[in-house]
């Protein structure tokens, strides 16, 4: 497959609670042959902001983001497959596939949201209505996942002094185009682990994993909960699906959303 796949060439499969077991039944089928894999979330926006003292701009942004994870429900979750060279999985198809996971536990009528996160997922083609009706159970998904290694695009970029901003200005300076619609999060993921690739092609020519040691370094001083700062790409272990476990909520960063992704 090429670096950058063509948008005909991708099928974004849509996964509700009628067809959740039938598509994680393709996920394990699929999943040690492409064990690289990258996510996106949609949620709904930065609700609320910390106060009191905090020990530098990284304390406070992971409190402010650590505030709206615990806060807020997970409207979309897309996830990519890859393997070591960056191909997807077809499935049994003549398309590659990716995934792309409705949620049914955000309701716009009651929980708290931002009024333009909202309106933008809307734009996006987002219909929460659908999501009450059709979407998945987040604990019923969550039971279905297990631990994984991460990849972390921002940590990344520290290494690259030419990149800045976000996904789709990451994306932008290094030639990614984009499949699907922006801010869902199947495109999204898409997106993520063909940046990804790129990243790593034209930046660390196979040393990734020595670069990445200082940033596993510190990951067991995070709580378990975290939301890493970044749409990440994800190396599974053995059977592996690779996320958080049941009961966990997560959405974009403040740093993310500062961006525009």
């Amino acid at each position: 497959m090429s670096l950058l796949p063509r948008s005909d060439s991708i099928q974004i499969r849509d996964v509700w609670k009628d067809n959740l077991e039938e598509e994680f039944t393709l996920i394990r089928e699929i999943v040690d042959e492409f064990p690289y894999i990258a996510m996106d979330t949609e949620f709904p926006g930065i609700v609320l902001r910390p106060v009191g003292i905090f020990k530098n701009n990284n304390d406070y942004h992971y409190q402010t983001l650590k505030a709206n994870v615990d806060m807020l429900k997970l409207i979309q979750l897309g996830l990519t497959f890859s393997d070591e060279d960056g191909n997807l999985p077809t499935c049994g198809s003549d398309k590659y596939c990716i995934w792309q996971f409705n949620f049914r536990e955000f309701n716009v009528n009651e929980d708290v949201f931002a009024n333009d996160s909202i309106e933008l997922l809307r734009q996006s083609g987002i219909d929460f209505k659908k999501n009450n009706d059709m979407g998945i159970d987040a604990k019923r998904f969550g039971e279905l996942l297990m631990s994984s290694v991460v990849y972390d695009i921002k940590h990344l970029m520290k290494f690259c002094n030419s990149l800045h901003g976000g996904l789709n200005k990451l994306a932008e300076l290094l030639e990614v185009e984009r499949v699907g619609v922006c801010h869902q999060a199947g495109s999204d993921s898409l997106l993520t682990a063909c940046t990804f690739r790129k990243l790593k092609e034209n930046f660390f020519s196979g040393s990734l994993e020595k670069q990445l040691s200082s940033f596993s370094s510190l990951r067991p001083h995070w709580p378990s909960n975290y939301r890493f700062p970044y749409c990440p790409f994800y190396r599974t272990s053995n059977l592996a699906m690779a996320m958080l476990a049941a009961g966990h909520r997560y959405g974009k960063s403040p740093l993310q959303r500062a961006n525009g992704d």
